[in-house]
């Protein structure tokens, strides 16, 4: 599905050239739950903007499901990004003013898919994270748990090829982080790819392969054998 090879992405300020990408090869498969680990500064969001079409590199090679698209313009990218990746943050980045059900019927909007279409669509991704009951609800009304339930929700709704995950327990406590990932695995299990960023040691022994960044490169990647599928309660 992706496949990176020789990605690299630089940053000048007046004085300053910032390597934050350096010379990276990745390749995710159809099926993945792949976690990026690293220190601060190590390359990991920059990567998930690349892969995720919100940035571009400087130079390398960039395949999505085959097709190159390391030098595409935002138009482009945009287009691609729309129909393909599914977006979880750690900060749920909900609107406020529209209820879970509206949050997450407003990525089909933008897709100009039908109100007849998109009512069964939404209504099956919400029972699918067990946020159904909660669907006339505002983001200010829920748990932080719950609204991380709605911002998987929001990004499955189009049925994308990847969701990529930024630090998605990060503003969770344990209990509701356990949930999340939990979640994540339960969807991995039925066919999602997932890319996730984490400090987490513990969250990324949910995933199947764990990469490791240092200065803009992989010093590390292990099949993780000791993978979580289902948590003891």
């Amino acid at each position: 599905m992706i496949n990176i090879k020789n990605l690299i992405k630089t940053y000048q300020s007046e004085e300053v050239e910032t390597t934050a990408l350096n010379e990276l090869d990745l390749t995710i498969q159809q099926g993945d739950f792949v976690s990026i680990m690293g220190a601060s500064g190590c390359g990991k969001s920059t990567l998930l903007n690349i892969i995720g079409l919100l940035d571009s590199p400087n130079q390398g090679s960039y395949l999505f499901d085959g097709e190159e698209v390391a030098k595409y313009n935002e138009k482009r990218r945009a287009q691609l990004r729309k129909e393909n990746i599914g977006f979880v943050f750690q900060n749920f980045n909900l609107i406020d003013d529209l209820t879970v059900y509206e949050n997450v019927e407003l990525p089909l909007v933008y897709q100009k898919i039908k109100a007849a279409q998109r009512k069964p669509m939404v209504d099956a991704i919400l029972e699918r994270v067990g946020i159904s009951h909660r669907k006339k609800h505002y983001p200010l009304q829920l748990s932080g748990g719950q609204q991380q339930r709605v911002a998987v929700a929001r990004a499955l709704v189009t049925r994308p090829k990847i969701v990529l995950a930024d630090e998605p327990t990060g503003n969770l406590d344990s209990k509701n982080g356990n949930e999340i990932m939990e979640l994540l695995t339960e969807l991995n299990i039925d066919g999602t790819t997932i890319l996730m960023v984490t400090h987490s040691a513990y969250d990324a022994q949910f995933s199947r392969r764990i990469i490791t960044l240092r200065d803009g490169k992989i010093v590390s990647e292990t099949v993780n054998e000791n993978k979580i599928d289902v948590l003891v309660q």
